[in-house]
């Protein structure tokens, strides 16, 4: 396809060389208006560079690292309809289902790329572990979602649509039926074949003590810029932070205030999640990410801003000079964010993806063929 479009590029411009040559003898011929051609070719001119850098672009956007924006459009046309229709009843019967479908699909990311690793059930005699044994993965939950959608898909276009295009689909659906923006995807991922590892998952997937310096890195890295990286962290206007993620900033830190954390609402979590009490209560406990935890929009910046930040992340993004004034600027325009959001989403869940040849389509997306 590249090369297509390089000879394209190329004849197009051979043709106006030609036309400029020509040009250039009209002046000896008196019937010709010269100044009407010449206005012409310029014209031509134009539209022959336009034309080339669109091209270029456009191929860029379709097929940037083997996905596309139509990626099935000839082998599963119908595929986002079935996304869509398969998780109506699935929001309507549990409202906390979007928040966990969008930390379902961050966690796969961040391990490897989006390849649906994170499906896969530990199977001792096939699979070995399981990424879903990593500490970091508790409460992950709706992996059995991603199963059903990907059986309905099966019915519809066999062995056509990985179980990691479903992921990013319903992700994707998940912060539109919250009232977030709705996210143009590029498709194509292949799943993982390899077993999974929890210690992989351990190594890769952030503490809930990251700060500034540590989100940077880790988003930078995927090709995020400053502003994405502080918009992608807007997910957590959505869902719940259990007691046991947020303890160590409590308890564990300094003497005297929390630093970024206003004193009513540090008194508030300190009621909500009591030091002393023993694990398995901390792991069921939980607290609203933000009073509108159910809808995605720009709270969760708002609330950092006024010292209502549960992690350490929330309180250091507004004092750290690098992403105060992107905080400051989510909280004070929501369609920003939004935009931010969309573009750092569709960078997440392109990064290192498995694409063509790389990877397989899997039948069952609990199962490593």
């Amino acid at each position: 396809m590249q090369t297509f479009v390089n000879l394209s590029c190329a004849a197009l411009i051979f043709l106006f060389q030609v036309i400029l040559l020509l040009l250039l003898l009209l002046p000896n011929l008196g019937f010709v208006n010269y100044t009407r051609v010449r206005r012409m070719v310029q014209q031509l001119g134009i539209i022959v560079v336009l034309t080339c850098l669109f091209s270029v672009l456009n191929y860029g956007v379709e097929s940037s690292g083997g996905l596309s924006y139509n990626f099935y459009e000839k082998t599963c046309p119908q595929v986002e309809n079935i996304i869509r229709d398969g998780l109506k009843p699935v929001f309507s019967s549990d409202i906390t289902s979007p928040a966990a479908l969008l930390r379902l699909m961050f966690h796969d990311c961040q391990v490897q790329g989006c390849d649906a690793s994170i499906l896969v059930d530990q199977d001792s005699e096939k699979n070995g572990s399981s990424e879903m044994t990593s500490t970091k993965n508790f409460a992950i939950r709706q992996r059995e979602t991603i199963s059903l959608l990907k059986s309905m898909v099966e019915v519809a276009c066999p062995n056509q649509v990985s179980c990691a295009d479903i992921l990013i689909m319903a992700a994707r659906e998940a912060v539109a039926t919250s009232g977030g923006p709705r996210i143009e995807v590029p498709l194509g991922r292949r799943d993982s074949s390899s077993t999974p590892s929890y210690e992989l998952a351990n190594a890769l997937l952030p503490p809930s003590t990251i700060g500034v310096e540590e989100l940077l890195q880790i988003f930078v890295n995927k090709g995020m810029s400053v502003e994405e990286s502080v918009a992608i962290m807007g997910s957590h206007t959505l869902g719940v932070t259990h007691c046991l993620n947020i303890k160590n900033r409590l308890y564990e830190g300094e003497e005297g205030p929390i630093t970024g954390m206003e004193h009513g609402f540090e008194a508030f979590l300190r009621l909500s999640c009591p030091k002393n009490e023993e694990s398995i209560m901390s792991k069921s406990r939980f607290v609203l990410n933000d009073p509108t935890a159910l809808g995605f929009d720009n709270l969760y910046y708002i609330n950092a801003m006024s010292g209502h930040g549960l992690l350490r992340i929330d309180a250091e993004m507004v004092m750290d000079s690098r992403t105060t004034n992107f905080v400051r600027r989510f909280g004070s325009d929501q369609e920003a964010f939004f935009q931010a959001f969309s573009s750092a989403f569709v960078k997440l869940s392109s990064y290192g993806v498995l694409v063509g040849k790389n990877g397989v389509i899997r039948k069952r997306c609990d199962v490593v063929d």
